[in-house]
């Protein structure tokens, strides 16, 4: 699975989709393959306020627990509530039905200092 262009990547493996102010946040297919068979993900309630930089839940596999972080601040518009029931969406589909939340940001700022996917690609490659 080729990592989409239309998103901005962290070092520690989620990707920011921006639509207006609207940022959808997920994890990678790498980091999802890393972690192997997911079987829970804990997100925050819709409303929560988020930080940049701060975790926002976890994801849970039978190999290890790992937290989600944020490179934007907002509020949490939406949830992913699918993942509460079927959490191997994140293992079968990261790019798309394994999205995670998505945020309302007033600055989009901090996602300039993000990969794009060739970058990315380049730092799971290398």
């Amino acid at each position: 699975m080729p990592v989409p262009n239309d998103r901005k990547y962290s070092q520690t493996h989620e990707w920011f989709k921006v639509d207006g102010n609207l940022v959808t946040i997920g994890i990678t297919k790498f980091a999802a393959d890393e972690l192997t068979d997911i079987t829970y993900v804990a997100l925050p309630a819709v409303g929560t306020q988020i930080k940049a930089g701060a975790a926002f839940g976890e994801v849970e596999s039978v190999k290890a627990t790992s937290e989600i972080f944020s490179a934007v601040s907002g509020v949490v518009k939406e949830v992913n509530t699918m993942l509460t029931s079927a959490p191997e969406q994140v293992n079968q589909d990261p790019f798309g039905a394994g999205w995670m939340i998505k945020v309302e940001c007033e600055d989009l700022s901090p996602l300039e200092k993000l990969m794009d996917g060739p970058a990315y690609e380049r730092m799971i490659s290398g």
